[in-house]
């Protein structure tokens, strides 16, 4: 039930509107100026095309296109330009919008950061990606975890990136912490289509969740992102889906957030994100709540290691032009 693309909206729905955008290709300063302004001008364009759309979705490298470019002159601040044009443009169109930056990191290579922002032009949620998509990408990985926040008309809202949603702990994760809707941006090209769309689904099932995915659409010349916009329901069910691979389309829909957390209260089968921490509950009362997992003990420990890893082939960036890295993370850096 999409309420019509959201031009029906219910007193509990959420209308969000994914922009398929158009696949730019960023060099220079004055690039980045004129795509920020593309983008300004594409929220206004969601806010005629849907006087009831509550959050626009830009994809993942809306502003700096496909081409990995870490060139200092052309990152982005929380304090830039950039980021206040999308602020003002919020404001102006009284709407939400979500941003994708590529962000100034004095002490490593850049991150690959998200933003939500309200119709008051404040940021509401900061989120930098946890996965980027090695080799590929060069970006830190990011060091905030998942925030949760309260979105349009109270629902609790989350973002990953891209890769991330390839990792069913991420999306896990964003519905532990209570969020009802994930947003997933990204710039993923045509190979990865089947895989986009069945995790888009799994993420949404596996955790009675609403998902809300969008890509880059287009050609830059070089490389041809898909577009496929999709809506998700909680149950797997897929609401709105963009299959045209046309640029700059915003697919729409509504979403019922309070469905969501009807179906977590009562759904009885199938209510995985409560029965993974409360298995076999019928013959065992409250379930067993152990950790049965050897890879999440392993990786909590920081002694991850895979059967096969000494076989992994690729581990760097080297095979992408990228000099292999000698800086450690985290833990590791401080020992």
């Amino acid at each position: 039930m999409s309420g019509l693309g959201g031009l029906n909206k219910s007193p509990n729905g959420v209308v969000i509107g994914l922009v398929q955008l158009q696949l730019p290709n960023v060099v220079t300063p004055a690039d980045l100026a004129a795509q920020t302004q593309r983008i300004v001008d594409l929220v206004g364009k969601a806010r005629r095309n849907l006087a009831t759309m509550d959050l626009v979705v830009f994809p993942e490298y809306a502003l700096h296109g496909l081409s990995m470019d870490t060139n200092p002159a052309i990152m982005c601040s929380l304090e830039g330009p950039e980021v206040a044009a999308f602020k003002q443009a919020c404001i102006d169109n009284r709407i939400w919008g979500c941003f994708s930056i590529m962000e100034f990191n004095p002490h490593g290579y850049p991150y690959n950061s998200g933003l939500v922002i309200d119709d008051h032009g404040e940021v509401k949620l900061y989120y930098r990606k946890m996965h980027p998509w090695v080799p590929v990408e060069p970006w830190e990985p990011g060091d905030c975890g998942i925030p949760v926040i309260e979105g349009p008309n109270g629902c609790k809202l989350a973002l990953i990136i891209c890769h991330d949603g390839m990792f069913p702990e991420m999306a896990r994760e964003c519905a532990y912490k209570g969020a009802e809707i994930m947003i997933r941006t990204a710039g993923y090209t045509a190979p990865i289509r089947e895989a986009w769309r069945f995790t888009n689904q799994s993420n949404a099932f596996c955790n009675l969740m609403v998902t809300a995915n969008v890509c880059m659409c287009g050609t830059d010349g070089s490389f041809d992102s898909m577009g496929e916009g999709m809506i998700v329901n909680f149950d797997g069910s897929i609401i709105a889906h963009g299959q045209t691979g046309r640029a700059d389309e915003i697919i729409s829909a509504e979403v019922r957030p309070d469905l969501v957390r009807e179906a977590r209260k009562h759904w009885s089968v199938e209510n995985n994100i409560y029965q993974f921490g409360h298995r076999g509950f019928t013959a065992v009362k409250g379930g067993a709540q152990d950790c049965p997992y050897s890879y999440m003990r392993d990786l909590a420990a920081g002694a991850y290691r895979l059967p096969w890893e000494d076989e992994v082939v690729t581990v760097d960036g080297t095979s992408c032009g990228f000099p292999a890295p000698e800086r450690l993370y985290g833990e590791k850096a401080k020992a």
